[in-house]
């Protein structure tokens, strides 16, 4: 026999704590960026940017170009400098475990570019933007009578006639 559910009126939603707080961009960025940090992902670029001064001679016959798990993945132009480069890696990792205060990567690949940008190569270039010119209308304030001037669109239409007539 099947059990009826008593009605108890309409269901309260109950909102996770953090959906109550509004925050700003810079404190969800924060704490987004502890989130990340403390799963490691943050120290990978970390080292790209200290690269040059970590490695010093070698940082240009070696580019980084990524990791998989604890296996660091080193780029070079030249095949026999990725061979000689080998034969620094245990000093390679000694400087990088080091620089990091623990041990992250266990080991070094060493592939050639072949025409792919190592991660320390990438260059943001900034869009300039200038002031847009808008040009003006014909007929503009023509409809200003046909409007409520009480409406939203009315208003709307008298915020965009004011524009023209001030520049």
């Amino acid at each position: 026999m099947a059990v009826k559910k008593k009605y108890t009126g309409p269901v309260k939603r109950v909102f996770h704590p953090r959906q109550r707080n509004v925050r700003s961009v810079g404190e969800a960025l924060d704490s987004f960026v502890d989130v990340m940090d403390a799963k490691d992902r943050l120290m990978i670029p970390r080292l790209w940017k200290a690269w040059p001064e970590l490695m010093g001679e070698l940082a240009e016959f070696a580019k980084p170009l990524g990791h998989r798990k604890r296996t660091l993945i080193l780029a070079s132009d030249d095949p026999v400098a990725a061979q000689e480069l080998s034969y620094f890696a245990p000093e390679i990792l000694e400087r990088i475990n080091s620089f990091f205060g623990e041990e992250v990567f266990d080991k070094v690949l060493f592939e050639l570019l072949n025409g792919r940008v190592p991660l320390d190569g990438y260059e943001l270039k900034r869009t300039e933007f200038n002031d847009a010119k808008i040009r003006r209308p014909g007929d503009i304030g023509g409809l200003k009578d046909k409007f409520d001037p009480e409406s939203a669109v009315g208003r709307c239409y008298l915020k965009y006639v004011r524009l023209f007539e001030k520049s």
